[in-house]
């Protein structure tokens, strides 16, 4: 039996801002574009590993009413799971990121637990880190 992560979400309060820090500074491909309901979906590709994307989703988008303020709140808190990258530059990844505009909460430094990393935020305010292995 073969199991892999095909896609995952990230909530987002404005995709096309958002697809301003996904796709033009992480170099992120758009893959679909969906809008359903007076929200959207979309899906970029991961150039390292293709058949592997996120999703940038409203938080009301399929859900209830109520669900969705729920999560609206937790994405205003900034309390919604971050997510991580892998870089094979994570410099070079930085500066690009950096030069975007991008909010910086962490500048690159060597962790104790071995990577190099970074972090940013994204346009809606969840937490984006960006690895490399330790060499």
């Amino acid at each position: 039996m073969t199991i892999a992560l095909q896609y995952t979400h990230i909530t987002v309060n404005d995709p096309d801002e958002s697809l301003a820090f996904y796709r033009d500074a992480l170099g992120l491909a758009v893959v679909n574009d969906v809008a359903s309901g007076g929200f959207r979906w979309v899906s970029l590709g991961l150039p390292a590993q293709p058949g592997l994307a996120i999703v940038l989703s409203e938080p009301h988008a399929g859900r209830s009413p109520a669900d969705g303020d729920a999560l609206q709140e937790l994405l205003v808190k900034g309390s919604l799971p971050n997510v991580v990258f892998a870089a094979d530059d994570l410099d070079a990844t930085y500066e690009r990121v950096f030069a975007s505009g991008a909010e910086v909460l962490q500048e690159p430094m060597d962790q104790p637990w071995g990577p190099r990393d970074c972090a940013f935020r994204d346009p809606s305010g969840n937490t984006v880190r960006i690895s490399q292995a330790a060499r």
